[in-house]
């Protein structure tokens, strides 16, 4: 291990946990009850993340960028859109299969992970969400992870691991099944993301991709949010 910044990879899991039950015990609400806050509360943590990520690279007289390998100039649009294409088609297709295994349904996505917010909050969280899940997410399991790990098949599996399982807390729900649906959700796109990252290092077209995929959710949830009524006929 080059660094002990690999540490950080069970960071997100605990916080979400931690964060999900604080608000049940203060509100006296099911979790059940809360899982409309995931958006809001993930955006959170996000920006938490990224400064906590930014004073311990300064802290070791480096940067973010070179956490993350960054060099200006190196990414192609061609590699953007393949990448993109990749995240999209693998992404929804491991929900989809997920949900197959899980829920026998086909197609299936949970409707918790659409819950209408605030409009306001839901309007901010369009471009906030997507760029903040981007730059923390890959900060921590690709910079963190792959970039600090030195074995060459455990630099993919343990980040890759962490990424898919902070989702299963995404919202947080003590339901083995809705567990196991979200983590092998994602499970196939984190490990070759992490082996896309070990092999080209250069993370824009990866944070790029991120983004986008998580855009569509955010858009949907606003959908929701300005129509309530849709998301009551869709569970």
């Amino acid at each position: 291990m080059k660094s002990k910044l690999a540490l950080l990879l069970p960071i997100r899991c605990l916080l979400f946990i931690s964060i999900f039950l604080s608000i049940m015990g203060i509100s006296n609400k099911d979790l059940s009850n809360l899982t409309y806050l995931w958006s809001i509360i993930v955006t959170i943590v996000n920006i938490f993340l990224i400064i906590l990520l930014v004073i311990l690279t300064r802290i070791k007289h480096s940067s973010y960028l070179e956490l993350m390998n960054y060099k200006k100039g190196e990414t192609k649009i061609k590699d953007v859109i393949i990448v993109s294409i990749i995240v999209i088609i693998l992404g929804m297709g491991g929900m989809y299969l997920s949900g197959l295994i899980f829920y026998q349904k086909f197609p299936y996505l949970a409707p918790d992970m659409v819950s209408p917010i605030p409009l306001w909050i839901a309007i901010i969280n369009i471009p906030l969400l997507p760029i903040t899940t981007a730059l923390a997410e890959d900060g921590l399991y690709l910079g963190c992870g792959v970039n600090q790990i030195n074995n060459k098949y455990l630099k993919i599996i343990i980040p890759g691991f962490f990424f898919a399982l902070q989702h299963s807390f995404i919202p947080l729900l003590l339901d083995i099944k809705f567990i196991g649906y979200r983590f092998f959700s994602f499970l196939p796109l984190t490990l070759l993301l992490a082996y896309i990252y070990a092999k080209k290092k250069n993370p824009l077209p990866i944070m790029i991709a991120h983004a986008i995929i998580d855009l569509f959710t955010v858009v949907t949830i606003l959908i929701f949010s300005i129509n309530p009524e849709w998301y009551s006929q869709l569970v």
